[in-house]
């Protein structure tokens, strides 16, 4: 019998093994030479813990909300998309895993579920929408309705993807959908990434140039601030002057992301911008964090920096690949016990207790030549 995972990456080791190769090469990849992939994750280490001592937490709390809505954990599940690719039920396994682990799930534009079959896989959970904004601004619009509908509780706009990053290995493979699944948001052939003749390059690259407007700027903010009443988060943000324009233009979170480091790379990692991020915004607004979270104890830096709550992506895609609803139910299970012992380590009884006084900036070693 094969050995039970327990730690993420173990559950990317058996992914791996599932998967075939272009389909675990599209979750797993990130831009360019992966410069930024590899740093998301690195980048934690140059925070190190700085533990209290001698607190009562014999008993803890790991709860926090979202854009006012209560969940066991300030870990969720970032916006991947075509999850069908790992599992066959996809993203309704993955929303049933975070209710039944009481967290939320943002869906992505480009689920292979709806957002009905979402919504009507688990209806009680904390579910929000990631959005592109298409060129056609009737069907973003309708995107934002149906998820308004269906009792999403957000937006997350996306913000860095005007065109699709550099990613070799899609482009190798010449990634596309398995020809029996589609971006089930969308009837034509074309939105719903199940045409054929994407030519040599990556499927999904000459889609978004077919399909993703290139144009949005900040006054976009404003108009889908106006087709509905969900609350918006700015998804992609690394700059504190992009920070601080967002907070102007009046949206009600920001999330800290590459993209997973499937954009530009060479960017910063996401825990290295996220203090400049903090500071921008002044407690304005919610800010949140996307990126090489890969344990409890990187979601304690991110908070410990400012970060009200983290999102996992490719960890949730490993646990889906592996036994579909319940291995990401066991992701998210370590995730959380990893987290409240790193909380109960750093003599924290409830999320409020984290500060900035429980991390260290670690420099770079160097030597001299």
């Amino acid at each position: 019998m094969a050995q039970k995972p327990v730690c993420v990456e173990d559950f990317e080791q058996i992914a791996k093994q599932i998967l075939s190769k272009p389909v675990y090469d599209y979750y797993r990849s990130g831009a360019g030479n992966q410069q930024t992939l590899a740093d998301n994750v690195s980048a934690f280490s140059r925070w190190t813990l700085n533990p209290r001592v001698l607190r009562d937490v014999s008993v803890l709390d790991t709860s926090t909300t979202v854009l006012g809505q209560r969940i066991s954990m300030p870990i969720c599940v970032a916006p991947t998309a075509m999850q069908r690719m790992a599992h066959p039920a996809g993203e309704t396994a993955t929303v049933r895993a975070c209710r039944s682990q009481g967290t939320g799930m943002i869906l992505s534009t480009w689920a292979t579920s709806s957002i009905e079959e979402v919504a009507e896989a688990a209806p009680d959970a904390v579910r929000w929408l990631q959005l592109y904004i298409y060129k056609d601004r009737e069907v973003t619009k309708s995107l934002v309705l149906r998820a308004e509908q269906a009792g999403f509780k957000g937006i997350f706009l996306t913000v860095d993807t005007p065109y699709l990053g550099r990613r070799f290995d899609d482009v190798r493979n010449r990634f596309k959908l398995p020809p029996h699944l589609s971006m089930k948001n969308f009837k034509s052939f074309d939105l719903a990434f199940s045409k054929s003749g994407y030519g040599e390059d990556s499927g999904l690259a000459v889609y978004v140039a077919e399909s993703i407007d290139p144009s949005i700027k900040w006054e976009d903010i404003s108009w889908l601030k106006s087709v509905t009443s969900l609350p918006i988060v700015a998804k992609g943000i690394l700059r504190a002057d992009d920070a601080r324009k967002a907070v102007q233009c009046g949206v009600d979170g920001i999330l800290v992301s590459n993209h997973g480091a499937r954009q530009l790379d060479g960017v910063s990692a996401t825990i290295e911008a996220l203090p400049e991020i903090i500071e921008a915004t002044e407690g304005k607004v919610e800010v949140f964090l996307d990126g090489g979270v890969r344990n409890g104890a990187d979601a304690l830096k991110a908070l410990a920096l400012g970060a009200r709550a983290v999102f996992v992506g490719r960890p949730a895609v490993w646990g889906l690949a592996y036994k579909g609803e319940e291995g990401v139910h066991e992701v998210l299970q370590i995730l959380k016990d990893e987290f409240r012992l790193a909380m109960a380590l750093s003599g924290c009884s409830n999320v409020e207790e984290i500060d900035k006084s429980l991390v260290r900036r670690n420099p770079w070693p160097f030597s001299k030549l």
